[in-house]
């Protein structure tokens, strides 16, 4: 089997590095892909959102299974346009996408199918968004409905600020992507990512995890793409997970379909375990990243079967058959650290050099994702984006898989990168 694996970041090679270790897979190439990815298979300089490139590659390449690892291209509609064409594509359309392209559109679906999340509203004017405030309690969530790179949330603690919030938001700040702006009210508890991998009707539900979104160690700062991630996640025992298949996800996949808009590929569920019980804090149509990074590094099993069914069809009822595929049973603690660029998620540095990667890789259990890297003209391996690495390591606890993520940090010798020093605290607390 060949496979087209569209995107370039950290998730993206994880993807690629756990799909090219199934004995179904040929060799996968990716668009763009990144220094890390062009070692497992060709890399293509298309870019994700240019649709015509991708397609005319797709032609070329004639793949048997095309996977989309980022949002943009599913907002664009990428994996309609390949399904008219006849490829078999692990991503949802362009309208069930609209669950992570519009938080207003999200919502919605969570009203009309019953389904437990933060009360909210709705603005495009300052002045109804402000009187909004006056219903809540601080802190208050404000959101941009669109699309916004992971940072169009925003948590203000005093009215004054979310009032400040409001104007910048709705000016511009995160440009249309905050044309329409969701208020919500704020949940307390801990949050986890639940990911379903479904066609549909039938769905396979990976361990949970969680991320790490503030900059700074004990969640302090601002709000980031991820800086750390790791799996499982304790707080999604097993009676929360059987409370979020049952009042979340299968509600969302019969809704979803009785309306017209079949959800294909991977359900991100961002899960706020309160004490009413699981809410849904937010959805996402793909894998989370870094979430991606250690489900893929965790799975002892074969992951392509499942993306293929999941593409094409007939999951339902053979769930079982796909779990026992993946070795889920047998799933390995996993950490990864985020190593980013100084003065990320702010302005920062390009074309720092970085060295030591390959003998973080050598160490028992560690592998290192490439997330924003690129390779200078005389070879050096350089920083080109605000996240660059996600060290990644698996072990018989979460203790010692952290131990081993934070051993391969240290084998990195890259002084314009930096990483929190915390990954894991709540669960390893």
């Amino acid at each position: 089997m060949n496979i087209l694996l569209i995107g370039s970041g950290g998730r993206e090679h994880a993807l690629a590095w756990k799909m090219a270790q199934s004995p179904l897979v040929d060799v996968v190439h990716s668009a763009p892909g990144n220094p890390g990815m062009h070692e497992i298979g060709p890399c293509f300089d298309v870019a994700p959102d240019d649709i015509d490139g991708l397609v005319k590659l797709a032609l070329q390449l004639e793949p048997d299974l095309i996977v989309i690892g980022p949002e943009a291209p599913l907002a664009l509609g990428l994996s309609d346009i390949l399904r008219a064409r006849g490829f078999d594509v692990f991503g949802p359309s362009k309208e069930a996408a609209k669950l992570e392209a519009s938080k207003a559109f999200s919502k919605a679906r969570m009203m009309k199918y019953g389904v437990p999340t933060a009360a909210y509203g709705e603005f495009t004017q300052a002045a109804p968004a402000k009187a909004f405030l006056n219903k809540m309690k601080a802190p208050y969530v404000l959101k941009a409905d669109g699309l916004a790179a992971g940072k169009g949330v925003v948590i203000a603690e005093t009215l004054a600020e979310a009032e400040a919030e409001i104007d910048e938001m709705l000016s511009g700040k995160f440009g249309d992507a905050s044309a329409t702006l969701v208020i919500e009210e704020f949940m307390h508890g801990e949050e986890a990512s639940v990911f379903v991998i479904t066609d549909g009707e039938g769905a396979v539900y990976l361990p949970a995890a969680q991320d790490h979104k503030r900059v700074g160690d004990g969640d302090t700062g601002p709000n980031t793409g991820g800086m750390g991630a790791y799996a499982p996640a304790p707080v999604v025992n097993p009676e929360i997970m059987a409370r979020v298949k049952r009042e979340i996800a299968e509600p969302m996949l019969k809704g979803m379909a009785k309306d017209g808009m079949p959800y294909q590929g991977v359900l991100y569920i961002g899960v706020m375990a309160t004490a009413d019980g699981p809410k849904v804090v937010e959805f996402n149509a793909r894998f989370g990243d870094p979430e991606c990074q250690v489900l893929m590094k965790g799975l002892a099993g074969d992951i392509v079967p499942l993306i293929l069914v999941a593409a094409t069809g007939g999951l339902k009822g053979s769930e079982k058959d796909f779990e026992r595929l993946l070795e889920l049973e047998d799933f390995r603690p996993t950490a990864t650290v985020v190593m980013a660029a100084k003065g990320y998620p702010g302005s920062y540095g390009k074309g720092s050099v970085i060295c030591g990667v390959a003998a973080a890789n050598a160490m028992d259990g560690v592998t290192v994702f490439h997330a924003g890297t690129d390779v200078a003209p005389d070879g050096a391996l350089v920083a080109k984006g605000g996240r660059v690495l996600n060290v990644t390591a698996s072990g018989a606890t979460l203790r010692e898989a952290v131990d081993s993520a934070y051993a391969g940090v240290a084998a990195i010798d890259w002084p314009e990168g930096f990483c929190r020093r915390d990954i894991g605290w709540r669960a390893l607390g």
